[in-house]
């Protein structure tokens, strides 16, 4: 099992494209704190470094991100309100650091991208998969108010498909992430990751200027609603866990993962 910190994200390049993987396989790539705050650095190190033209993000072994460590979560005091939202705050860091980098991010989604790794993927400029992987916002399967997973779908999904998704924790296929356009491009399993970094090599050859701009205004159109499911999630959150209920659920699935 990968339990050290450093060697849960890797960094490797290929030629202008710098490609960052997930790489606690054993766990589907499910994150802690520390493995987004190593992350957070890798991307803000790319983003300042002039021999990065673009930036490819994926997952070691079957999984692209599975989300959110629930046995991290399910430690969290619930009745420690900074520590819930020191939480949620590093999320909204994480999120801003691969929305503000000004070069082109492409998610080689290789397997299971769910909750906030679901989210992490669409925060990407484009996504690459497979037929056979599943994303969605599976939360509330486990009592979770998904809170910046509608603000993540909606401008994708619209409002129908979004309460869809967030009210049952259904997973899509890859077929139908590719038709909803929650994957940009559909090739072979084999070919994620290959395909991510020909696309990133091909947008590392664009005017980078003109990249940047681009994407500066696509931040700015929906910047303001990010901001406001953060502070929205922060006291949704203190809601449900003062229920108990968020706490249940993730017990009761613990206990059904280790048997």
């Amino acid at each position: 099992m990968n339990d050290d910190p450093a060697k849960t994200v890797l960094l490797d390049r290929d030629g202008p494209v710098a490609i960052i993987t997930l790489n606690r396989p054993e766990k589907l790539n499910a994150w802690t704190a520390a493995m987004r705050d190593l992350l957070i650095e890798l991307l803000g190190a790319a983003a300042v470094d002039p021999d990065v033209r673009a930036v490819v993000l994926t997952g070691a072994g079957r999984a692209f991100c599975a989300g959110q460590d629930l046995q991290e979560t399910a430690a969290i005091d619930p009745d420690d309100h900074a520590a819930s939202d020191a939480w949620i705050d590093g999320f909204d860091r994480l999120y801003r650091a691969v929305r503000d980098i000004d070069k082109p991010t492409i998610a080689a989604v290789n397997g299971v991208a769910a909750g906030s790794g679901f989210q992490f993927a669409l925060l990407a400029d484009l996504r690459v998969g497979h037929r056979e992987v599943r994303m969605g916002q599976p939360e509330v399967l486990s009592g979770i108010p998904s809170i910046t997973g509608i603000w993540a779908m909606w401008d994708v999904l619209g409002r129908a498909k979004t309460t869809e998704l967030a009210l049952t924790g259904r997973l899509l296929d890859g077929e139908e992430a590719a038709r909803l356009g929650l994957l940009t491009r559909l090739v072979a399993a084999d070919q994620v990751l290959a395909s991510a970094v020909e696309q990133a090599r091909e947008l590392a050859e664009l005017p980078p200027g003109a990249l940047a701009l681009t994407k500066g205004r696509l931040r700015e159109l929906d910047d303001d609603a990010l901001t406001a499911a953060v502070r929205a999630a922060k006291k949704v959150h203190a809601a449900a866990y003062a229920t108990g209920e968020p706490q249940r659920e993730m017990a009761r699935f613990l206990a059904g993962r280790r048997r």
